[in-house]
Parts: C-alpha cells; structure tokens; sequence
C-alpha cells in the first residue's frame, strides 16, 4: 500500500524551515563540540538528620562495601535455589550484596551521643564533619557491642579519636572480649576503659535512651531505645542485618552471629515489638539511610523505609 504525503500546516513548515539555521548556529557556538560530562559513578549522601520529639537524630555514612557470594554470609542453613528466589521476588541479586556502616548521632540538647563508630577513624569522622559537627563535640560514644566494624574508628594513630567523650557499653558485652584476646578489643577498647561505663538491659546512657538487651548476634549485644516528647525509635544495631534476608526471613543464619539460634530468637521477639507497636528503626547494615518500619508478614517481616517521616520538626 502507498504511503500518504504527511500533511504539513504553514505554521508547520515555518517552523521546519527555522529549524535549519538554527540548528546550524547551534552548532557554531562554542560550547556546541565539548564532550559530555564525566562519569563519576554511584554515590549516597553521608549523613540523614530527622527529629524525634525533642532530640536530633543523624544517621552517618561511614562506609560501605560490596559483597560477593552474599549466600556465604546470610542464608547459611537453605538451599542456594531457595535463596535466588527469595532475592530474585525482591528484586536484589542473589551473587552480590552492598554493606552499610551506619552510626547514629544523638543530640538530645543536653549531650550529643554517637552510637558505634564504624570501621576506621577516618570513615566515621568525615560522615560527621558532613553533618556539621566536629569529632571534639562528642560527649558520649555508645558501642552497641565490639565486633570491628563498630569499634573501628575510637582510636586514630594511638590517640582517642573522640577526644572529650566518655564510654558506655554493655557490661556483658565487654567482659566477653576483654578475656578473649582480640586484638581489635586490645587495641581501640583497652586503651579507654578508665572512661568507660557499663550497663545492663533496662540501664539509661542518658534520660531518654535505654539499654535492650539482644543477646546473640554476640554475647553482650545491645539495642537502644530513645524516647523524647512521646516519640520513640529504636537502634537495632545488628539484631537484624539485611532489610529482606534478615527480616523476611528472621531464622536464615547469619554468618557473623555468634550464637545464631539466640541471634534468630532475638530478631523475631524485637522485630515483633517494633512491628507491633509501630515503632521506627535504625538498623546499622541497612540501605542508607538506614531507617524504616517494620510489618509482621506471614513468617517474617516486611521492611518499609522511612520517607518523610520525622521532617516536619523545627531546625
């Protein structure tokens, strides 16, 4: 079948015919032959600050890091075909995975309070050079507990990276590595146990943030609760390490905990409070920014990331 001539308005062909020049005086300017800019690869903001009643809560970017072969690591007690379907239905790959490193920054008004300080000095102290503070500011280092991403960054060259802080961890949580002679406790902990205070499930650091106990994932693991003006939100740390293979699915083993039949255990009883009473989290390995909801579904829970929730506060 012959094609029809388009039809073709005057307005059209004036415009058609103004295109030429131009087209051709674009092409005469200067900036018309420059390549286009340059690729500078994936990146995420290093710092995420909302308001919880009276207290500022800035989550920092400290780091990340790919991971290859994922299964090796979570998921350790199903199959691999079961695993690929579980990230292939969630959209993730099943052969590689990133890690955050997120600590969390508390100004309560009275004190300001970090929580964990990530993998290396330098990564935690440019996420909160980000933020707007300086490492001198610090009033109180909180370690959820000691395994090294968590205790990387307290000392720099041999010197307190957080040089006018006092210490909290949990009582337990300590006593386990000071007898078990690792080197990253020898080196960043050992060194500031003069300034260090040590608590027990239901203990304050401060008013307004409590110790909860969630053994497990090591033997002295903590979470916090903060709690400011009626609000609350929870630091889970590493009770739960990944937003689908973790909290989908609570009982996959996890390769870094300890005891993974308490650390199972403990993920569903605290996933199950904060699902219950809807209750924002924090979670230390979760995509940046690291906060969300969680919602009992079928055996597991269903994470729901925090969008605008906590941004209509003052400052």
């Amino acid at each position: 079948m012959p094609q029809s001539t388009p039809f073709l308005s005057r307005r059209h062909a004036l415009f058609a015919g103004a295109a030429v020049p131009l087209a051709a005086a674009a092409a005469s300017l200067p900036h018309a032959a420059r390549a286009g800019a340059a690729m500078t690869g994936p990146a995420f903001p290093r710092y995420h600050r909302t308001r919880l009643g009276g207290f500022e809560v800035t989550t920092l970017l400290a780091g990340s890091r790919p991971l290859d072969e994922p299964q090796s690591t979570f998921g350790m007690n199903v199959s691999p075909e079961e695993f690929a379907e579980v990230s292939e239905a969630n959209f993730i790959p099943s052969d590689r995975s990133l890690n955050f490193f997120t600590p969390t920054l508390v100004n309560t008004g009275a004190e300001l309070v970090l929580f964990d300080t990530g993998l290396d000095a330098d990564g935690i102290l440019s996420a909160i050079e980000a933020a707007g503070h300086r490492a001198a500011e610090v009033d109180v280092v909180v370690l959820t507990h000691m395994h090294g991403d968590h205790i990387g960054g307290l000392m720099q060259a041999g010197s307190p990276t957080f040089e006018n802080a006092r210490y909290v961890t949990g009582a337990v949580e300590h006593n386990h590595w000071a007898s078990a002679g690792n080197e990253g406790f020898e080196n960043n902990v050992r060194p500031l146990e003069e300034q260090m205070t040590f608590l027990s499930g239901g203990e304050d650091v401060v008013s307004g943030i409590t110790a909860i106990e969630t053994f497990g994932h090591s033997p002295g693991h903590m979470a916090y609760m903060l709690e400011s003006e009626g609000e609350q939100l929870v630091l889970i740390a590493d009770t739960a390490n990944h937003y689908v293979w973790s909290l989908a699915h609570p009982d996959w083993e996890v390769r870094f905990d300890m005891d993974k039949a308490a650390a199972a255990a403990t993920r569903r009883e605290i996933l199950g409070m904060i699902a219950a009473d809807r209750i924002p989290f924090v979670g230390y390995h979760m995509p940046f920014p690291a906060r969300g909801f969680v919602e009992a579904r079928d055996d597991g829970f269903r994470y729901v990331p925090a969008t605008y929730q906590g941004m209509f506060g003052e400052g």
